[in-house]
């Protein structure tokens, strides 16, 4: 079946007899790119900012880092606010409206006199727009995407990488020349595009068409009358057994018995009509919490939550781990600039094989989350430059292979299933939000307390490895731990139904026309010989 798409104007949905792979969800998936870019891009370059807040509202290092901690922690936790209001107004006006939040708050956190007022700012504001922007825009790239969604999310997927490529040397150029706080305005306008943006996200329509098959009119509906009519003859015989109700023309000799005949089928077609009407389609829920009862979805949820702790928290501490080795600020930085490069090649490589038929995308990611546990075991290990940036390398690149695709892979049947992607993408992030407040904080303290940075590393991959064990679990979950009494229930079921003969129907219908003959030749003798003896005693008086 071919791919129909049709128009409706520029504004309206595109409506598909199938998933396009292409078509319109081209342009989604550059306004995707651009989005990931003004979105976590801006949050992974906000570094080049820190001295100057530091400097200007004489706070500590640590509490200006919660200026991202809490932009992080409103964008993630407020991620079912962003699926009711898409599934309430659209995906298009949403990140549109996240657009002008972003903005807003970082046009406003230019003129801020006190940390205080950034952790309001950016903080709240632009962490609102940030939900609102991002979340609405991966749901609908899904949803034009079929074969291809792994590879082209992931390739979208790498603005943000570019973005921190460009971002940072551009803005720490445009401090020299205008100040902190203008490049800040610069950022919030330039963040306006988001907008634009959000106006090329068609919401798209998926119509299969029916396939009608000629079938004869006469003989499905008269099968039916005949069954239907042999269940209700006991009753009507014992109520009046002179009158046999049936829709065989054959069984009606006169014209007394046929008028209950004419109003039988009426009654019948009326049934079958209420029968067979389409039911009435149900109403889109705003946010569907049924997926909480899916024990797969739960565990992929928790897999999320601990593997939360190793996504931010090693871009954080890889400058201070390289720096207390003596490496200098230099080399840290690029380190740094190494593991981003990695991330790049990891999502385009993930996105390629997924891409692949037949494949299992679930065991694959868990590869992947193995491998990027065992990469951040690695770090403490290393002692000198080479090492910490072949550890680096490691890590972006399995890094890439997990942040790009574990959102995405909610669309698949192993999870959830593309028709409950954007309800499970809202509660999937909300739960994230609890590590990604938590995680920077709990290894900042381990770090305080042993006085070593390696162990924020280590706190990392413990999280990680249990996210592994969670995602293990996904798999026997919707096959074999939960359905597999239901599953065989209905094989049961089927192979019963299939065990009937062909000419099930044609037997039984035979057998009740003769019962219904020889019931009638009984009842017609029975008559004659009540009709005789009383002609017999009228004669003997």
């Amino acid at each position: 079946m071919t791919v129909k798409a049709v128009k409706m104007g520029c504004m309206a949905p595109n409506v598909y007899s199938k998933v396009p792979d292409g078509g319109w969800g081209w342009t989604v998936a550059f306004a995707f790119f651009f989005v990931e870019a003004l979105t976590y891009g801006i949050i992974k370059s906000f570094g080049v900012f820190f001295n100057d807040l530091m400097e200007s509202f004489d706070e500590t290092n640590s509490r200006i880092s919660w200026i991202i901690s809490i932009c992080v922690f409103v964008q993630t936790f407020t991620a079912p606010l962003s699926t009711v209001l898409s599934n309430r107004f659209g995906h298009r006006l949403v990140v549109m409206a996240g657009g002008v939040l972003i903005s807003t708050g970082m046009v406003i956190a230019s003129f801020a006199r006190s940390v205080v007022d950034m952790y309001i700012t950016i903080g709240v504001i632009s962490g609102l727009g940030y939900c609102l922007s991002f979340l609405p825009t991966v749901t609908i790239l899904s949803q034009y995407f079929d074969k291809r969604r792994s590879l082209v999310t992931a390739v979208a997927s790498t603005g943000e990488c570019f973005a921190v490529f460009s971002f940072a040397p551009a803005i720490t150029a445009l401090k020299e020349q205008i100040g902190w706080r203008y490049s800040l305005l610069s950022v919030g306008v330039l963040q306006l595009s988001i907008v634009v943006c959000g106006s090329l996200l068609r919401p798209i329509i998926i119509k299969e068409q029916e396939e009608v098959k000629a079938q004869p009119p006469e003989e499905p509906a008269e099968t039916k009358y005949m069954l239907e009519n042999e269940q209700t003859r006991t009753s009507i015989e014992s109520i009046d057994s002179g009158v046999e109700i049936t829709t065989s023309p054959s069984n009606v000799p006169g014209k007394t018995k046929a008028e209950p005949k004419s109003e039988e089928p009426k009654e019948h077609v009326q049934i079958l009509a209420e029968n067979n009407s389409t039911p009435p389609e149900p109403k889109t829920k705003l946010l569907d919490f049924s997926v909480m009862r899916d024990y797969s979805f739960i565990c992929y949820a928790l897999f999320g939550l601990f593997a939360t702790l190793g996504f931010f928290a090693p871009s954080l501490y890889i400058i201070p781990l390289s720096l207390s080795l003596g490496i200098g600020k230099d080399h840290s930085a690029y380190i740094l600039s190494a593991m981003a490069i990695a991330e790049v090649f990891g999502r385009i490589s993930a996105g390629w094989v997924l891409n692949k038929k037949p494949i299992r995308k679930i065991y694959i990611e868990l590869i992947c989350v193995v491998l990027l546990s065992v990469a951040l075991f690695a770090f403490p290990f290393a002692s000198e430059f080479w090492g910490l940036m072949t550890c680096s390398i490691f890590f972006g690149f399995m890094l890439g292979t997990v942040a790009g695709t574990h959102i995405p892979l909610l669309a698949e049947d192993d999870v959830v299933g593309i028709e409950k992607m954007s309800s499970a993408a809202g509660v999937y992030v909300f739960i994230q939000s609890l590590a990604g407040l938590a995680g920077p904080p709990l290894a900042g303290v381990i770090v305080d307390t042993t006085q070593n940075y390696s162990s924020a590393f280590y706190s990392c991959a413990a999280g990680m490895v249990l996210g592994a064990v969670f995602l293990s679990l996904v798999r026997p979950c919707k096959v074999g731990l939960c359905h597999r009494p239901q599953r065989g229930a209905e094989e049961s079921a089927a192979g019963a139904a299939s065990d009937l003969p062909e000419d099930f129907i044609d037997m039984d219908i035979g057998k009740g026309e003769n019962s219904g003959k020889g019931e009638n030749s009984g009842k017609g003798e029975n008559l004659g010989k009540g009709e005789n003896s009383g002609k017999g005693s009228d004669n003997v008086v």
